[in-house]
């Protein structure tokens, strides 16, 4: 067995563990035991699975070009198991990583602006911005897709990040779509690396592909709106007025 096809077998274990924890704390009590447990064993599972995404991904650009032969057209092979790869493992990361920051550092928002979270966050946008660009040069509008989903989930934890007041209570929602977003990318990671390998004919079908971005960008929306950061900050009291 090569290198290759054994960073493939970890992945898909990885991934697995993470695929399937992923749901027990979406749908238990928040904060409870088991919410904190499996939510810890997805981020690492989901964690795993990035970084070995991001290993599969330069084997693809930069090792032998007989990965998967099924695939006879080499550009579009570099752009979606190359570079698209390489940007969703990086995303994956980037999710789990301010998902997690946010509520260890829900008293300190300012913490998040230091240069070790905002170099993750500059490392998404650089490889999204790239993915999208390669893309859009080679004609593939999915690889534009998921780029700029990327980037707006980037901009938008930036105003979180940076704005003045937010209201109590709004790293809540922000962990919870930073994680929805670590399902999704995680999800279209997954299938890059198993689609191919059972249905090869459907590896381009671009139903399939976004079938997680959809519902996962869905689930973002609906909870947004519910969201405590569509409120207006409450203001502080005033001191009581004289004579009252």
């Amino acid at each position: 067995m090569d290198l290759f096809h054994a960073l493939v077998i970890l992945h898909i274990v990885t991934g697995t563990v993470g695929l399937v924890a992923f749901w027990i704390p979406v749908g238990t009590k928040k904060g409870a035991r088991a919410h904190r447990r499996w939510g810890w064993i997805a981020c690492y599972g989901f964690l795993g699975a990035g970084a070995l995404a991001i290993a599969m991904a330069l084997l693809s650009l930069y090792g032998p070009q007989t990965r998967i032969p099924s695939v006879t057209d080499r550009t579009l092979f570099a752009g979606l198991f190359g570079w698209m790869m390489l940007y969703l493992g990086i995303l994956t990361i980037g999710f789990v990583d301010y998902g997690l920051a946010v509520v260890r550092h829900s008293r300190e928002r300012a913490r998040l602006r230091s240069p070790r979270y905002q170099a993750v966050i500059a490392a998404v946008v650089v490889s999204g911005a790239w993915c999208g660009y390669f893309g859009a040069s080679i004609g593939q509008p999915l690889m534009v897709l998921v780029a700029v989903v990327g980037i707006v989930a980037m901009a938008l934890q930036e105003v979180f990040i940076f704005r003045r007041e937010v209201p109590r209570g709004a790293h809540v929602g922000e962990h919870f779509r930073a994680l929805i977003g670590m399902g999704i990318s995680a999800y279209t990671a997954f299938l890059s690396v198993g689609l191919v390998r059972s249905f090869p004919e459907q590896v381009f079908n671009p139903m399939i592909w976004a079938g997680p971005s959809v519902i996962g960008v869905s689930l973002i929306l609906f909870f947004t709106l519910r969201s405590p950061n569509r409120r207006r900050p409450a203001r502080a009291s005033g001191p009581a007025r004289a004579g009252n």
